[in-house]
């Protein structure tokens, strides 16, 4: 949960950073890779997070959209270097610190404006968590998130701990 709206436009545009390296990462030719068959591929993966930020209209966010899916990765990217932006911008003129304890009800559920955001931050981190497997499975080098992936270790010529 967010106690200051400062707070969350921070960590979201930390979060929101790493995941567009992410998605920028990402080939026309990895769209289709999935962890096995039956369960969703990159493509599918991205488009959820890049439309995920829509749970947030329910708090009065009003936030950019794209114009429908492609399977272009540098279609991916751009839709969700908007949306992010877009959240970004909206948070800071729709929320207010005292507005992110005030009770509201997403799916059915009741969440306060600060506990809403914090799910929201933890949804994106899962996904591109699974995003940065799919993308390895698929031959693409893995951006770093929180410090250097196995091959920046190697191009800072370290090797990466084990």
């Amino acid at each position: 949960m967010y106690a200051t709206v400062q707070s969350f436009i921070q960590d979201y545009t930390q979060e929101s950073a790493s995941t567009q390296r992410v998605f920028d990462a990402l080939t026309d030719e990895s769209l289709a890779q999935a962890v096995a068959p039956g369960y969703r591929t990159i493509s599918q993966l991205a488009w959820h997070l890049a439309e995920s930020g829509g749970m947030l209209s329910s708090a009065g966010f009003n936030l950019d959209r794209h114009s429908g899916r492609s399977e272009s990765a540098v279609a991916l990217a751009e839709a969700y270097r908007a949306i992010s932006q877009s959240i970004i911008r909206s948070a800071g003129e729709v929320l207010t610190d005292e507005k992110l304890s005030e009770p509201l009800t997403v799916f059915g559920k009741p969440f306060t404006y600060g506990s809403l955001l914090g799910m929201f931050v933890k949804h994106e981190v899962h996904h591109r968590g699974q995003l940065t497997i799919l993308i390895r499975q698929a031959g693409i080098q893995a951006p770093g998130v929180y410090g250097p992936s196995k091959e920046e270790w190697a191009l800072n010529g370290m090797e990466a701990p084990q």
